[in-house]
């Protein structure tokens, strides 16, 4: 498959990007406020995997913001960087699906289906505002982009664990099966993300 050649930019076009990532790592900051306490309180593995890839995400959004002037080597070097960063919710996902082992109580399906609910709005319109971008600098804003638009997905199988959960099968396993998939996703961008960023500092060298 052919890939799209990277945007031209300009100063113009630097402020538009830091504008639109700034408004996206606003919104997932907020969201992982209210995602983490359902988690927390429903003891739900797909929820608190997907907040912690919510605070990643405004971590992801902030740094784009402030290497947008950098050289491309640098920008490379940073993207690489958040190649590895893309995996830290998958790491978080496997430590809290041990852990949930030890107790496989389901959590209640209502607060996770409207959880999910509430995810998927804030990550439709982060991978809007991103798709715009995301061939602006490369594989920075190719990271955002992916890494909202993997979370959209992985909020609708939330919402589809909690409906399994409700209706089908009362159990843990729905919840441990989806946030295991969203640590596999995550891998999948990281992956990549890491060979893009290879790729454009071995032009930039």
């Amino acid at each position: 498959m052919q890939q799209s050649a990277p945007v031209p930019v300009s100063p113009a076009s630097d402020l538009a990007l830091r504008r639109v990532v700034c408004r996206a790592a606003f919104l997932n900051l907020g969201y992982f406020g209210v995602e983490f306490a359902v988690a927390l309180a429903i003891g739900s593995v797909a929820l608190f995997a997907d907040s912690i890839d919510f605070l990643e995400d405004a971590s992801l959004n902030l740094l784009i913001a402030v290497a947008v002037g950098w050289s491309a080597r640098n920008r490379a070097r940073l993207g690489m960087g958040l190649a590895c960063l893309l995996l830290v919710p998958g790491l978080a996902t496997l430590w809290t699906a041990v852990t949930k082992l030890r107790a496989p109580l389901p959590p209640a399906p209502l607060p996770l289906s409207l959880a999910g609910l509430g995810a998927l709005a804030v990550n439709l319109a982060c991978a809007l505002m991103l798709a715009r971008i995301r061939h602006h600098r490369g594989s920075l804003t190719k990271a955002a982009f992916l890494s909202a638009r993997n979370d959209a997905l992985a909020n609708l199988a939330i919402i589809a664990a909690a409906l399994v959960t409700a209706f089908l099968w009362r159990s843990a396993w729905p919840d441990l099966v989806v946030g295991l998939a969203i640590a596999a996703v995550n891998a999948d961008a990281a992956r990549a993300v890491w060979r893009t960023a290879r790729a454009e500092r071995g032009a930039a060298g």
